[in-house]
């Protein structure tokens, strides 16, 4: 892990502020007292916030972003070693860490609580944030969404805290632990929470085991004293947890069937049951623990909830961008809204995603009664003309008649004018900008 002294940093410049993750990192610093700058591809609510925070704010890369004064630079892993402001920064030996290697940096002074797992991860993060909150403990909170309590990414904690008999001068740090690109093993977790383990980063890791391999490295690096909370009943997630010292608790034993959750499906009872074996773990009062899993009302596009087209349908909107979690969130609105039409717009994320999991895809809109698809979001990915929304769209005719796909928003906003019906429900869905879509339903319709 890189040396850097946190105390004597002046101003921080960030390439990608605009990241979910990182821009969490940017009002951690601007709530220090620090002074921020950053850049990004494009404009975003996020980045406006942070410039209201009083970031200065850029707009595109180019060397002459980082200012005079910066003293550590701080960039998104998607960033390349030919980035204008990576390179300037190297010219002047300004140093250099990544979103991950930073958030390692934060943890190693801090009892670290890091919520990993291909599905479920930020939805169980920000519950185990409110369920300490009810507690009594307040903790640094580091999420990839925008928690309902604050409207933030980040929540500065209390320190020092006293947790499982120990003082910590920095605090308690509840940390988003994301697998891409092996992020996570930069953290020194004392609780570990592995929700699932699924294929995907597949543009990344080699196969299951090399995907498995990364969860066990992090689990491996918790202490004898700490804990791995996972269900020792699932298989990848058994083999993720070999050769581990710390206590392991299973997370498949506790039970959720008596508590009302305001959050829908399967896939949310499981991680109300991760966060009840991270309250055994701790110790804490599972009463107070029940009461704000009921009170949880999920985070910024997790199945949120964002309004009514003028002829009354409803719309919704989630982040979901694997067919698991596809096929989780769908069944979960269906369990919600039994006796309704559900229409779907999914935006695929990544050609690599799409093509490699063309056929799970496919299988994993059962639940919905109409589907739209809009083009594959390319983030990160250069343009691969051997796959497209309609060569899903042809897998999922086989299996369900009704379904378009269109190439751009304006064409799906027209047709769902026409489509939707007086309490339909309307999901957007996808990591990328699908959003847009059910908020200008909800304004403009």
């Amino acid at each position: 892990m890189k040396e850097i002294d946190l105390e004597k940093v002046k101003h921080v410049h960030f390439i990608g502020i605009g990241g979910i993750g990182i821009s969490a990192v940017a009002r951690m610093m601007l709530a220090q007292g620090k002074s921020i700058s950053g850049s990004d591809i494009s404009e975003s609510r996020i980045i406006k916030e942070l410039a209201e925070l009083g970031a200065h704010i850029f707009v595109g890369h180019k060397a002459g972003n980082i200012p005079d004064g910066a003293d550590l630079m701080i960039y998104t892993i998607a960033v390349s070693p030919n980035n204008l402001e990576y390179e300037e920064a190297t010219r002047r030996n300004i140093p250099t860490v990544s979103y991950p290697e930073f958030l390692g940096l934060i943890s190693e002074n801090m009892f670290t609580i890091a919520i990993s797992g291909t599905h479920g991860k930020t939805t169980t993060t920000a519950m185990v944030a409110d369920v300490l909150w009810n507690e009594g403990i307040n903790p640094t909170v580091i999420v990839g969404s925008l928690l309902k309590n604050g409207g933030s990414n980040f929540i500065a904690g209390e320190t020092p805290a006293y947790i499982l008999g120990e003082g910590y001068d920095k605090g308690v740090l509840v940390v988003e632990a994301c697998e891409y690109r092996r992020s996570f093993v930069n953290l020194s977790p004392r609780i570990f929470i592995i929700t699932n383990i699924d294929n995907d980063h597949l543009d990344y890791y080699k196969d299951m085991e090399d995907i498995i391999s990364a969860f066990n490295e992090v689990a491996l690096k918790v202490p004898e004293n700490g804990f791995v909370v996972g269900n020792t009943k699932n298989s990848y997630i058994k083999r993720a947890l070999r050769g581990v010292r710390a206590q392991i608790i299973d997370y498949s034993t506790h039970d959720v069937s008596r508590l009302n959750l305001k959050v829908p499906g399967a896939h949310n009872r499981e991680n109300a049951k991760t966060v009840l074996a991270l309250v055994s773990a701790l110790r804490s009062d599972p009463a107070k623990a029940e009461e704000a899993l009921e009170n949880f009302s999920g985070t910024w596009r997790r199945f949120e909830y964002k309004g009514k087209t003028k002829n009354g349908a409803e719309v919704y909107d989630d982040y979901a961008h694997h067919p698991t979690e596809v096929k989780a969130t769908l069944a979960g609105a269906r369990e919600k809204f039994p006796d309704k039409k559900i229409t779907v717009v999914f935006q695929p994320h990544l050609y690599s995603r799409t093509k490699l999991l063309l056929d799970d895809f496919a299988h994993s809109f059962g639940c919905a009664d109409d589907v739209v698809l809009a083009p594959i979001y390319a983030a990160r990915e250069a343009f691969d003309p051997g796959i497209t929304s309609e060569m899903l769209a042809e897998k999922i005719r086989m299996l369900n008649d009704s379904v378009n796909s269109y190439t751009d928003f304006k064409h799906i906003i027209e047709h769902l004018k026409h489509s939707l019906k007086h309490r339909d429900i309307l999901i957007t869905m996808g990591a990328g900008d699908v959003y847009k879509v059910g908020e200008a339903l909800v304004l403009r319709i």
